[in-house]
């Protein structure tokens, strides 16, 4: 296995001249994001606060990104048997990276009202809490609220991620598995939200890094034999193509609350296609899946400043993980999503 520096004891993100104190993964964000010591100024920091919640059937996603210049705000609904998703999005200009909160495990609201919709995402002690309220949406409607219940004693996936610049990090904190309940009505329709079977993911990054970037990111989470299984996969940012200067991945097993730590992973893809499966393969042999797709999405954005071409999808896994003790855990159409991303900006 490849280098895994785990962070076990707790430091502010930043030191005195604004680089990092400590890089590696973590089972929970042990780290301060001291934002006064950054080592750049507002218009590079990036920074964002993005939840989905999946069932068989349908999936909410409410995402808040501030790059300085600009914050949007977006959702995006998911219907599974349709096989269709829409949305909307909203910009604003000169934020200058005061909307996110600096911690994210205490207590905080974000509210960005807009002039087409509403939308809020709220933490109050062990609920994270997404509203929602668009009266233009299909020119039907949407509104609701979804509760994730994120259990402490579970842990996540956290990364702090350097490179070459030392004044160049992301810090990243993802919780893959949260049971998650509500309603969403469009127009005269509601949809509910069950623990039993609908699944939330958080993910919480702060960063400022290269302006050509690309990262591709996985995740998936349910219910195996009535234990909760999820996990994460990616590499990207600080990671590709410097495997000398690399300290870790983010590629997490999560068994029953408890992290597998697992090496390097490869997306198998033929051309970034999100209509065909993607495969994934670990170097330790210990992930093994296919993730067929249900909603393949492709999206190119150029405002030349700020160019994007993501490919991504949600389906299906399938497959084989193994966790520390080499015991095998056989996954069976467990809902998730997969993505690889090109930023410029």
């Amino acid at each position: 296995m490849g280098n895994q520096n785990e962070i076990t004891e707790p430091s502010n993100l930043f030191n005195d001249v604004g680089s990092l104190v400590q890089r590696g993964w973590a089972r929970k964000p042990l780290l301060k994001y001291n934002k006064e010591k950054i080592g750049k100024g507002w218009t590079r920091i990036k920074e964002w606060d993005h939840f989905s919640v999946l069932n068989k059937d349908f999936g909410f996603q409410l995402t808040i990104g501030d790059i300085g210049y600009l914050t949007q705000m977006s959702y995006v609904w998911l219907d599974f048997k349709s096989r269709k998703r829409d949305g909307k999005g909203l910009f604003k200009f000169f934020t200058k990276s005061k909307v996110l909160p600096l911690n994210s495990l205490e207590d905080s609201v974000i509210e960005f009202p807009t002039k087409k919709f509403n939308a809020t995402i709220s933490k109050q002690g062990n609920k994270r809490i997404l509203t929602i309220d668009d009266p233009s949406f299909q020119n039907k409607g949407i509104k609701g609220t979804i509760t994730f219940h994120d259990d402490p004693k579970m842990d996540n996936t956290v990364v702090v991620t350097g490179y070459d610049d030392p004044r160049l990090f992301y810090y990243n904190h993802k919780i893959n598995y949260m049971p998650a309940e509500g309603s969403i009505a469009i127009g005269d329709k509601s949809y509910t939200f069950e623990p039993e079977t609908s699944f939330g993911l958080m993910d919480w990054g702060r960063g400022i890094w290269p302006y050509k970037t690309r990262w591709l990111w996985g995740s998936g989470c349910g219910l195996v034999s009535g234990v909760p299984v999820a996990f994460n996969i990616g590499y990207g940012f600080g990671l590709v193509g410097s495997k000398e200067g690399a300290t870790h991945t983010e590629n997490i097993i999560f068994y029953d609350g408890k992290a597998h730590k697992i090496d390097e992973i490869t997306f198998h893809h033929e051309n970034r296609d999100p209509t065909k499966p993607w495969k994934f393969t670990s170097n330790d042999n210990r992930f093994n899946m296919v993730l067929e797709p249900i909603i393949p999405h492709r999206e190119k954005m150029n405002f030349g400043l700020i160019y994007l071409n993501s490919s991504l999808m949600h389906g299906f896994f399938s497959g084989e993980l193994i966790l520390d003790n080499g015991e095998k855990i056989h996954i069976e159409k467990m809902l998730g999503h997969a993505e690889d991303i090109y930023w410029r900006w």
